[in-house]
């Protein structure tokens, strides 16, 4: 099961820092706002409407991944196998305390000793 989490986890970690990128790189509605005046921004990497299909298409099939593998990492993070008793209240049952220490007995202080000076 070790090597399954850790495989499923790394593909988790990958498509989740994949989304976030993927969701960055695309530009909002109002993006085009700003190239009404002049500042260039309606050009992208992909061409004006190709950016929009392919980056959306990537990030929601990269979504679904997430998705799955944290469906995944859920159950396998849950059905590990139990080992030992089946609830919290048997497993304290079943763990034995020690005895509490005898705290020693108290000499009589020596008669020179300024012990018996000291208030209640």
């Amino acid at each position: 099961m070790g090597i399954v989490f850790s495989v499923v986890l790394s593909i988790h970690i990958l498509a989740g820092a994949s989304v976030i990128v993927l969701v960055l790189l695309q530009h909002g509605k109002g993006a085009d706002m700003g190239a009404a005046f002049g500042s260039g921004a309606s050009g992208s990497l992909f061409g004006s409407s190709g950016s929009a299909n392919f980056l959306s298409r990537t990030t929601a099939a990269l979504a679904a991944v997430f998705f799955c593998t944290s469906l995944a990492l859920s159950y396998i993070a849950t059905n590990q196998p139990r080992s030992g008793a089946s609830s919290v209240i048997d497993a304290a049952k079943s763990i034995s305390v020690p005895a509490a220490p005898v705290a020693p007995v108290a000499t009589p202080a020596a008669p020179d000793s300024k012990a018996g000076d000291i208030p209640k």
